[in-house]
C-alpha cells in the first residue's frame, strides 16, 4: 500500500470525524443532550450509529483474519454477533427504553431500588467498557503502522485523542451523526474493494486452492519474522535465509530444514519457494491435520475442545450483545418503545448485509496472503489484499480505502465505548457537576485502556472482543432479562448474579490474558467461560432473590408496569428518572 494514499485516506477519514463531532458544541446544551441525545434520535439514524459504533475492529479486521487461519468454523463469530441482536430484540429493546434510564447502572438502581446494586453495575460497566476498548487500540496501531510504517503505539494515542475531543465536544449527539457516517465509510471500504478482489480472483485458474491444507505460498515470497517463534515442518523444506535459524546465523544462506520443529530469532528474512508449504506456528492453537481441519466447522483447529469452545463462542456472542453498554446505551435514545424496536430490526439488516464480507476477504488472505499465517499477523489481511490482487495505482487506492474504512471501525466502536464508560464515571466516580464533568470522565474513559493497550498487543482482535462478549453475557444479560421479566428479582441477587457470573467470566479472561495455562481442559474452560458462566450467573440471582423474597422492592409492580405498557402517545419521553440530584424526563 502506498504510505502517501494511505496517510491521506487515514486522515480524511479522521478529519471527518472531528469536523461531523464538532457540531455537537453547537448542539449540545444540556446533560440530556449529552447521555442519549434528550430521546429524540429516529430508527433510521440510531440504527445507522449503532451499526457503526457495533461493527469494531474486530469485525473490520477480526474475523477476516481469523477465518484465514482458522476456517470456517469462526463464522460462528459474525452468526452470533447479528443474532444477538434478536435476543435483545424479543427481551430487551422496549422494556430498557422505557426504562427511562441513561445507563445500566441506572437501571439497576430504578429497577431495584438498591444503591449497592448501582455500584456493582457500575464497577462492571466501566470494566467491560475498558476491555473491549484494548482491541480498537491494538487495531488502530496494527493499521496506522502498515499504512504509515510508524510504531504500533502511536495509532493508540492517536486514537485515543480524537475520540477525547470527538465525544467531550457534543456527547451522543455529536456521536449519533459520527458513527452513522462511520458505518456508511466502512460498509464502502470493504464493499468496492471486494467488487474488484472478486473479479482479480475469477481470474485465477486454482480458486479451490484456498481449501488446500497446509496452504502454500503461491510464488516466490519472502517473510520477515517480526518476533522469535517456533516453526514445525511435516517435510523436508530448503529455504533462503538471512538471519538465525537454530541457533545459526546465515547470510543469504540455503537452509535445509528436516522435519520437526525449528526456531526463528525475530529479524530473520526467509524466502520460500512456489508451491512450498506454509510452515506451522509451533504457538498457534491446532494443528494441520488435513483439509476438513480447516473447511468443516467444529472440526479444525483453534483448541483442543472445539465443539466445546465454539458453543463458548456462540454462548458469549449471542448473550453478550444485549450486556454490552455502549449498544444498550444506544437504546435510550429513541423517543419511545416503538422506535426501539424498529431500530433492532433495521439494525439486523444493516450488520447482516455488513457480515456477508470479510468471510471473503478471509478465504481471498488465505489464497493471496499465506505469509501472514507463519507470521501471525492475519489481522492484516483485509489492508494487504488489494495490492495482492489488483496491484498498481488500482490497489494501491483500494488498499487507502479499506485503511480509511478499518480508521473509521475503531473510531466509532472506540468513541461508543468511551461515551458509556464516561457516562457511569461522571455519574458514579466524579462529582456530579453535569457536562464539565463529563469531559473529564471522557478522558479518564479512553486514558486508562491506552495506557494498558501494549499489554496485550499480542492477542488477536477478535478473540479479544470475544472475552469481552463472555464478561457481558455473565453479567447484564441476566440482570436485565430478569429485571425486565421476573417480578421476584432483589436486590441481594442481582448483586450476587453480576458478582458471580461477571466476577467469573472476568477472573476467566484476566487468567487468559496472563497466560499461565496454555492447553488443556484448564485452558479451553477459562478461554471460552461463558458455556459455564452465564448459567452460573443466572442461578445465584435467581437462587439468592428467592432465598431473600422478602427483599423485593416496594413499588416493583409500577416499575414493571413502566416497562411492559407502552408509554404515553403525547410526550413518548419515558417516566422521569433521579439520578445524583438531576431529574430528567
Amino acid at each position: 500500500m502506498s504510505q502517501t494514499y494511505g496517510i491521506v485516506a487515514v486522515s480524511a477519514a479522521i478529519v471527518a470525524t472531528l469536523v461531523i463531532g464538532s457540531t455537537g458544541l453547537r448542539i449540545s446544551r444540556t446533560t440530556s443532550d449529552f447521555y442519549v441525545a434528550s430521546r429524540t434520535v429516529p430508527p433510521y439514524l440510531n440504527a445507522m450509529a449503532i451499526s457503526g459504533e457495533y461493527l469494531s475492529a474486530a469485525s473490520f479486521l477480526g474475523i477476516a483474519g481469523l477465518v484465514a487461519a482458522q476456517g470456517v468454523d469462526m463464522l460462528w463469530f459474525p452468526v452470533g454477533y447479528t443474532a444477538g441482536y434478536l435476543v435483545l430484540l424479543v427481551f430487551v429493546a422496549a422494556p430498557l427504553r422505557r426504562s427511562g434510564a441513561y445507563t445500566l447502572p441506572d437501571f439497576a438502581e430504578s429497577r431495584l431500588r438498591s444503591r449497592a446494586a448501582r455500584r456493582v453495575a457500575s464497577v462492571l460497566v466501566v470494566g467491560v467498557g475498558w476491555l473491549y476498548l484494548l482491541p480498537q487500540l491494538q487495531g488502530a496501531g496494527l493499521t496506522l503502522g502498515l499504512v504509515t510504517s510508524a510504531p504500533r503505539w502511536l495509532g493508540g494515542v492517536l486514537v485515543a485523542v480524537v475520540v477525547t475531543l470527538a465525544v467531550a465536544a457534543g456527547g451522543m449527539r455529536s456521536i449519533t451523526f459520527v458513527q452513522a457516517f462511520q458505518y456508511c465509510l466502512k460498509l464502502t471500504a470493504l464493499l468496492v474493494p471486494a467488487i474488484f478482489l472478486a473479479v482479480a480472483w475469477h481470474g485465477d485458474p486454482r480458486p479451490a486452492a484456498a481449501l488446500d491444507e497446509p496452504p502454500t505460498f503461491r510464488q516466490y515470497t519472502q517473510v520477515t519474522v517480526d518476533n522469535t517463534l517456533r516453526i514445525r515442518i511435516h517435510e523436508p523444506l530448503t529455504v533462503t535465509a538471512t538471519g538465525a535459524v537454530d541457533g545459526q546465523r546465515y547470510a543469504e544462506g540455503r537452509v535445509a530444514l528436516d522435519p520437526g520443529v525449528h526456531e526463528i530469532r525475530a529479524g530473520t528474512v526467509l524466502r520460500f519457494p512456489p508451491n512450498a508449504p506454509v510452515p506451522e506456528r509451533e504457538s498457534a492453537p491446532g494443528p494441520h491435520t488435513g483439509a476438513s481441519s480447516w473447511a468443516t466447522p467444529l472440526s479444525g483447529g483453534r483448541d483442543e475442545h472445539p465443539l466445546y469452545t465454539t458453543y463458548g463462542l456462540i454462548v458469549a456472542t449471542f448473550l453478550g450483545t444485549m450486556g454490552l453498554p455502549h449498544v444498550l446505551v444506544r437504546f435510550y435514545t429513541n423517543p419511545d418503545g416503538r422506535a426501539a424496536r424498529r431500530t433492532t430490526l433495521i439494525v439486523l439488516a444493516l450488520i447482516g448485509g455488513f457480515y456477508l464480507l470479510p468471510p471473503l476477504y478471509g478465504l481471498l488472505g488465505r489464497l493471496y496472503a499465506p505469509d501472514l499465517l507463519l507470521t501471525g499477523n492475519t489481522d492484516a489481511a483485509v489492508l494487504v489484499l488489494p495490492d495482492r490482487l489488483v496491484g498498481g495505482v488500482g490497489g494501491q487506492l483500494l488498499g487507502a480505502l479499506i485503511a480509511a474504512g478499518a480508521c473509521a471501525a475503531f473510531l466509532s466502536t472506540a468513541c461508543g465505548l468511551t461515551l458509556s464508560v464516561a457516562g457511569v464515571l461522571s455519574q458514579d466516580v466524579l462529582p456530579s457537576l453535569g457536562v464539565r464533568h463529563f469531559r473529564l470522565a471522557t478522558l479518564l474513559a479512553i486514558a486508562v485502556p491506552a495506557t494498558v493497550s501494549a499489554a496485550v498487543s499480542g492477542l488477536p482482535v477478535a478473540n479479544a472482543v470475544g472475552l469481552a462478549f463472555a464478561v457481558a453475557a455473565s453479567s447484564f444479560c441476566p440482570l436485565l432479562v430478569l429485571g425486565i421479566w421476573w417480578r421476584g428479582l432483589t436486590a441481594p441477587g442481582a448483586i450476587a448474579g453480576l458478582l458471580t457470573g461477571g466476577g467469573s467470566a472476568f477472573v476467566a479472561v484476566s487468567l487468559t490474558l496472563a497466560g499461565p495455562l496454555e492447553n488443556g481442559w484448564a485452558h479451553t474452560l477459562l478461554a471460552w467461560p461463558a458455556v459455564w458462566t452465564v448459567p452460573l450467573g443466572f442461578l445465584t440471582m435467581v437462587l439468592v432473590s428467592l432465598a431473600t423474597r422478602d427483599r423485593v422492592p416496594a413499588g416493583t409492580e409500577a416499575v414493571m408496569a413502566r416497562l411492559h405498557l407502552p408509554e404515553r402517545p403525547a410526550g413518548g419521553q419515558g417516566a422521569p428518572t433521579t439520578r445524583r440530584g438531576v431529574t430528567t424526563s
